[in-house]
């Protein structure tokens, strides 16, 4: 069997998922192997994403990890079975892994939510501005890499654009809808574009004013994307060396509550967007 030379990250989440159910029932590699007529090798395969599992075997896998949680396993089944090749894949050797691994998690997500504070989110972003931000980075981007990721990140908007809209809630600090990224008129067709979002029925804004005191604490930007069931949610953060995707189930806890905390202490939906009218009048 071909080796997969890189896992994507949603292979990559299947493995670790496998491994987490082997470890909680106790069993080594060898010993699982046995189990199921298989190499201690081919296990090691499958754990680190360079190979497959049909569902067959992962469901042999399920019953001998003694994992009664049903939903979860048709979930696992789910990604082990999934063949889509999305229109991610036309950027593959293009961009960064990151940058497509990105967009299929969010294909495939049930919810999304986001918090960001120096940005508006990806989602909400208009070419201009997205040109604008990735105009800027150090080292500069060739054109055509610019042009590249421009239109990656729009397309990434489908998510909350196409029939089957998925639910999206972003929490945006008051800073960065006040930072003119893309000057004066740049900033004023971003703010109408996430007003104009603002009012679809699956789409919540919610602002991060200025006002709040004592807030530094819980200041974590985020995306988060729901899975099929909550053990598959996924959190992604940009890291020193690109975006980092975190799935323990004690951080994604604490993921949860960062964001029901900055939620908690946000406008709400109307505030919000009175806010960003008035900041539209003051540009």
């Amino acid at each position: 069997m071909v080796l997969r030379r890189e896992p994507t990250a949603r292979q990559m989440r299947l493995a670790v998922e496998l491994r987490r159910l082997r470890d909680a029932a106790g069993l080594s590699a060898r010993e699982a192997a046995e189990l199921i007529g298989a190499g201690r090798v081919q296990i090691s395969h499958i754990e680190s994403g360079l190979t497959g599992v049909s569902e067959q075997r992962l469901r042999r896998f399920a019953s001998h990890y003694a994992c009664t949680d049903d939903e979860f396993i048709n979930a696992l089944v789910a990604l082990a079975t999934d063949r889509t090749r999305g229109w991610w894949e036309e950027y593959r050797g293009l961009l960064p892994n990151s940058f497509l691994d990105l967009a299929e998690l969010e294909h495939h997500c049930t919810y999304r939510w986001d918090v960001d504070f120096l940005h508006v989110p990806g989602l909400l972003q208009t070419e201009g501005y997205a040109r604008a931000l990735f105009s800027r980075r150090v080292p500069e981007l060739h054109e055509d890499e610019l042009e590249l990721r421009v239109r990656h990140r729009m397309q990434r908007r489908a998510i909350i654009e196409r029939a089957e809209a998925v639910l999206y809630e972003a929490l945006v600090h008051e800073a960065a809808l006040r930072i003119k990224v893309g000057g004066r008129a740049a900033s004023l067709t971003q703010l109408a574009r996430i007003l104009e979002l603002s009012e679809a029925d699956h789409v919540t804004v919610r602002v991060i004013p200025f006002e709040l005191d004592d807030f530094a604490d819980i200041t974590a930007a985020m995306v988060y994307a729901g899975g099929p069931v909550p053990k598959l949610d996924t959190v992604v953060r940009d890291g020193p060396h690109g975006a980092l995707f975190i799935d323990s189930e004690a951080q994604l806890d604490v993921f949860r509550t960062l964001f029901r905390r900055v939620e908690a202490v946000s406008l709400d939906p109307k505030r919000s967007r009175d806010l960003i009218h008035r900041l539209t009048k003051e540009l």
